[in-house]
């Protein structure tokens, strides 16, 4: 049987981090977190509080990695830990809902900023958007290192990109506006309020370093590769997040941030004028073709690793025998994406993703808490440089955020969340009726 290729070291894992993370928000919701924090200190700060929770989730995965080096990776957490019906359930709604539909928006988000800098084009966002899609598709088809190596050419464009923002934005002039007070909180409860509030947006601009695990079949020595990383990258994003904060509270100031939908292209407008505009909708344009790519090249080996145990249709698992990589699961996840997209209901499917996604985290964090266990009972620790610092503390306190997250969101937001959960829930009759007698039933892959 061809197996996948293990072909990337360290600094492919970091790039693949970097790029699950950095999409287009970080261009969007520093305003955003400013109409609910008003002063530049708290602006920064809540920044700094999503940062850490995003260092917190890294060890924690650093650590599941180190300890679960399985094809799949969080796919394989939730197999090993819990069931595979749990496992499944996660890599169902990666299909129809958090990959697919974060690669198609992401595609028209691309597609219309296209359209801008070539005002003279007429072709339908949608078709633009499908065709860039397949495209990527077939890049990855080729082999994981040149969907890799797009992958990460697009990612140093896009670090480059925020650099020279970062780069203006510190010594651009600030505006009229930058100086201009701002009404403070009442109360101490309600600054409090205010920051658990700004939170939500930010802590959805740092996920996603998840999908990196899914690569852990085509790493050089994964128990090693992956945790650092993980590590390394979510720290490379946490620095550029803060650097993009602070150039814009220096440039545009707290009012100013506050009122507008684009903060990075008011910032290189100060310096530029008019023709920043054009910069910024070029840098966005970059980031998000980023960001498909990454989608493009993970989520696949989560569907390959479900084939290859029986808990999905077992042409998905099939490896080319030249290039190595799942063809049939990248043209899947492709397929799944391009549909969405020219159907245009991928905004529908976002409001879904949250109260689905950090479900997941939490379930990963607990995860650890029962590897540990196991682990101990095995005899089979793993060194301490591999663990995560502070647990169950840090471990603890990551799961509580995460829990918190999906409750804020059911809330919040119960018609899309409640259409998620109907989602979640409706594959366990499927894996029941259609896949539980070809999934495995000895020890699950993976067990020690």
């Amino acid at each position: 049987m061809v197996k996948l290729a293990r072909r990337l070291g360290v600094f492919d894992a970091a790039l693949i981090v970097m790029g699950g993370i950095i999409g287009s928000g970080i261009f969007r919701n520093p305003s955003v977190v400013a109409q609910r924090v008003h002063t530049p200190a708290l602006i920064l700060i809540v920044w700094a509080c999503g940062g850490v929770v995003a260092l917190l989730g890294a060890f924690i995965f650093a650590e599941l990695a180190a300890r679960r080096p399985s094809d799949g990776g969080l796919y394989a957490y939730m197999r090993d830990a819990y069931h595979p019906v749990v496992a499944f359930m996660y890599g169902w709604t990666l299909l129809l809902v958090s990959q697919s539909g974060g690669a198609a928006a992401s595609a028209i988000t691309f597609a219309g900023y296209l359209q801008r800098l070539g005002p003279g084009w007429h072709v339908n966002q949608n078709f633009i958007a499908a065709a860039t899609l397949a495209f990527l598709t077939i890049v990855n088809c080729l082999g994981v290192r040149a969907g890799a190596g797009v992958q990460n050419f697009l990612m140093l464009l896009k670090i480059g990109a925020i650099a020279g923002l970062i780069a203006v934005g510190l010594f651009a002039q600030p505006s009229s506006a930058a100086a201009a007070p701002v009404a403070g909180f009442t109360g101490n409860w309600d600054m409090l309020t205010a920051m658990g509030v700004a939170m939500i947006p930010v802590l959805f601009a740092y996920s996603g370093w998840q999908t990196s695990s899914f690569m852990t079949g085509e790493l050089k020595n994964p128990q090693r590769t992956l945790p650092l990383g993980m590590i390394w990258g979510v720290a490379g994003v946490v620095v550029l997040y803060m650097l993009v904060n602070f150039v814009c509270v220096h440039a545009l100031g707290p009012r100013g941030l506050m009122n507008t939908d684009t903060p990075a292209s008011d910032v290189l407008q100060l310096v530029f004028g008019p023709r920043g505009a054009q910069v910024i909708a070029a840098a966005v344009m970059l980031s998000t073709f980023g960001f498909m790519s990454n989608q493009i090249l993970t989520s696949p080996r989560v569907y390959h690793a479900m084939a290859q145990d029986g808990l999905f249709f077992k042409p998905v698992g099939w490896v080319h025998p030249r290039t190595r990589v799942p063809a049939i699961a990248i043209g899947l996840q492709g397929l799944f994406a391009i549909i969405i997209a020219l159907l245009g209901f991928y905004d529908q499917i976002l409001n879904y993703v949250t109260s689905v996604d950090y479900v997941f985290f939490a379930l990963a964090a607990l995860a650890l808490f029962i590897f540990r266990a196991r682990d101990r009972r095995a005899s089979a620790e793993i060194p301490r440089g591999r663990r995560v610092p502070g647990h169950p503390i840090s471990t603890a306190i990551f799961l509580v955020i995460s829990v918190g997250v999906v409750l804020d969101t059911y809330i919040k937001y119960p018609q899309n969340s409640l259409i998620g959960l109907a989602i979640l829930l409706i594959a366990i009759p499927i894996y029941y009726f259609v896949f539980q007698r070809r999934a495995f039933t000895e020890q699950p892959a993976g067990e020690p």
